[in-house]
C-alpha cells in the first residue's frame, strides 16, 4: 500500500482558542419529537375528516371522488405548512436534524404535499363533474370562475408547480443558488394565495370550532416562525452585531478568504463546523444571499469564510473593499463539537470542504494525538490552509495525512488513482487503525462525502459517531 502519512511532527499540546459558541450537546429526542409532531398533525387532519362525516359521504362514486379529494387537499395543505415550519429556521429543528437531513425532509414533504395537491384538483373535479353530469373541462372551468376563492387557489397552484418543477434535480442544475432561492420564496406567497379558498370553500375547516381552531393555529404557528426566525431574529443580530468586510485574501487560486470584523459576536453563539447565508451589501445582486462556512474559529471580534470560485456569487468575494457592510442569517447547522460522543476525533475532508473541518481542529478539545485530518486533493497545490494545518500539527499534536492524486478511473471512491488495488475502508483503516473508536467528521463533495460515510461504516464507524452535511440544495 502506498504510504499514508508523512513523518511525525513534534507534539506541543497549546490550549484550544476560547469558545464563542455554545457547545452543550443537542438532546436526541428533539428530533424525535418533531417527527412524532409532524406525525400526529396528520393523524389530526385525518380525525376531523372523519368527524366531518368524511366516510359517510363516500357512498356514491362522486361522493367517493369528492370525499377522497378532500382528504388530499387536507393533507396537502398540512404538509404544506409542515414544510413551512421545517425550514423556517426554528432553532430546535436546525440542531435535532442539521442542514442536509432537513433537505432531503423538506424536499420528501414538499413532493409529496404537491403530489397529493394534484390529487385533490383531479378527484374533486371528476366527483363534482360526475355529480352534475358534465364534462371535465367545464366543470374545472366552473370551479374556477365560480367558487369563492379560486382564483387566488389557482394562482397559489401555478406558483407552487414553479417551485416544484425548479425542485427537479435536471432544473437545478441548470440554475444558480442564487436564482433558486428567490424562486422558492414564492411557496410562502402560494400558501398565502390558497388560504381564502380554503376559509371560504373548505368545509373541514369551517365545519366546527376544533377543526377552525386547529387549522387556524397551525397557520398561525407557520406564519409566527417565519416572522420570528427569517425576519425578526436575523435583523436583530445585524442590527446588533454590524459586520462589515475586515480583509480579504487570496488563499489560492481561485479561493479568497473575507474576514469580517463586528460587535459583541460571542452573543452570536457561532460554533466551528456552522455556517451563515450572507449578503455583501456592494451592489447590483446584493439581496442575494450565499451559504459559506466558517473557515476559523469564530472570534470575539472576527470572523472568516473561505470560499472558491464557483460563480458570479463566490467570485464577487474578491472584489470586496474593506468596510463593505454585511448582512447575514445564521449561524445555521448542527456539525460542530456538540455532536461529539468520543474522546478522539478523525476529521475527512476534500477540496473546498477543508473549510468547516479547519475551524473545528482549532475549536475543539483533544490531547495530543487524539486528532486526524484526512485531506484529498487533487494535487499539492490545491491544498488550502497548509501553513496553518501545519501549525496546528505542531503545537496541538494533530496527525494530518494529506492524500493527493486525481480520482480512481471507474470507481465510487474517496481515495487517489494510487490506491486503485485497496478496498476504501481497508485504507481508512490502514490510516486510522482504531478509526471505530473515534468521532468522524466528514466535509466534501456529495458523492466523494458518500463513498467516506460508506468506508467509514464498513471500518466499523457507528452511525452515531459519523457526522457530515452536505450543503446540496
Amino acid at each position: 500500500m502506498p504510504p499514508v502519512t508523512a513523518p511525525p511532527r513534534p507534539a506541543v499540546h497549546v490550549a484550544p482558542v476560547r469558545r464563542t459558541g455554545s457547545h452543550r450537546r443537542t438532546p436526541g429526542w428533539w428530533r424525535d419529537a418533531v417527527g412524532f409532531t409532524a406525525w400526529m398533525s396528520l393523524l389530526v387532519v385525518v380525525a376531523l375528516w372523519v368527524a366531518n362525516r368524511g366516510v359517510q359521504n363516500a357512498d356514491t362514486l362522486p361522493g367517493l371522488a369528492t370525499s377522497l379529494g378532500r382528504l388530499a387537499g387536507l393533507l396537502s395543505a398540512d404538509l404544506l405548512l409542515l414544510q413551512v415550519l421545517l425550514m423556517a429556521r426554528i432553532p430546535w429543528v436546525e440542531r435535532g436534524f442539521g442542514q442536509d437531513a432537513l433537505v432531503r425532509t423538506h424536499r420528501l414533504v414538499g413532493f409529496t404535499s404537491f403530489h397529493l395537491l394534484l390529487a385533490h384538483i383531479v378527484l374533486i373535479v371528476v366527483g363534482y363533474a360526475a355529480d352534475a353530469h358534465t364534462g371535465l373541462p367545464a366543470q374545472a372551468w366552473s370551479l374556477v370562475t365560480t367558487y369563492p376563492g379560486m382564483l387566488l387557489a389557482t394562482a397559489a397552484t401555478v406558483l407552487l408547480v414553479m417551485v416544484v418543477v425548479t425542485s427537479v434535480r435536471a432544473a437545478r442544475r441548470r440554475l444558480r443558488y442564487e436564482s433558486w432561492h428567490l424562486l422558492h420564496l414564492y411557496a410562502y406567497l402560494g400558501v398565502g394565495l390558497a388560504l381564502p379558498h380554503e376559509i371560504w370553500t373548505g368545509a373541514d375547516f369551517t365545519a366546527s370550532p376544533l377543526a377552525a381552531g386547529y387549522w387556524w393555529s397551525v397557520y398561525a404557528a407557520a406564519a409566527g416562525a417565519v416572522l420570528v426566525f427569517r425576519i425578526f431574529l436575523p435583523g436583530l443580530r445585524n442590527l446588533r452585531h454590524r459586520l462589515v468586510v475586515d480583509q480579504v485574501v487570496v488563499e489560492a487560486d481561485g479561493v479568497v478568504s473575507v474576514y469580517l470584523r463586528g460587535r459583541q459576536l460571542a452573543r452570536l453563539q457561532a460554533s466551528a463546523g456552522q455556517f451563515f447565508v450572507w449578503r455583501f451589501l456592494d451592489g447590483p445582486g446584493c439581496s442575494r444571499g450565499k451559504p459559506y462556512s466558517l473557515s476559523a474559529a469564530p472570534r470575539r471580534d472576527r470572523l472568516r469564510i473561505t470560499a472558491r470560485d464557483l460563480g458570479p456569487g463566490s467570485r464577487r468575494l474578491a472584489t470586496l473593499s474593506v468596510g463593505t457592510r454585511v448582512v447575514f442569517e445564521g449561524p445555521y447547522g448542527r456539525m460542530t463539537a456538540a455532536v461529539r460522543r468520543t474522546r478522539k476525533v478523525t476529521l475527512i475532508a476534500s477540496g473546498i470542504g477543508i473549510t468547516p473541518l479547519r475551524a473545528l481542529l482549532e475549536e475543539m478539545t483533544y490531547a495530543p494525538g487524539e486528532a486526524v485530518l484526512i485531506y484529498r486533493a487533487r494535487g499539492e497545490r490545491d491544498l488550502l490552509f497548509r501553513p496553518e494545518l501545519d501549525m496546528l500539527a505542531a503545537r496541538r499534536g494533530v496527525r494530518i495525512v494529506y492524500l493527493c492524486g486525481h480520482r480512481i478511473p471507474g470507481r465510487d471512491s474517496w481515495l487517489p488513482a494510487q490506491y486503485a488495488g485497496f478496498a476504501d475502508n481497508n485504507v481508512l483503516r490502514e490510516i486510522v487503525p482504531d478509526i471505530a473508536g473515534h468521532d468522524v467528521f466528514v466535509c466534501g463533495p456529495d458523492g466523494w462525502t458518500a463513498a467516506v460515510v460508506r468506508a467509514a461504516r464498513a471500518a466499523g464507524v457507528p452511525h452515531s459517531q459519523l457526522h457530515s452535511e452536505r450543503f446540496s440544495w
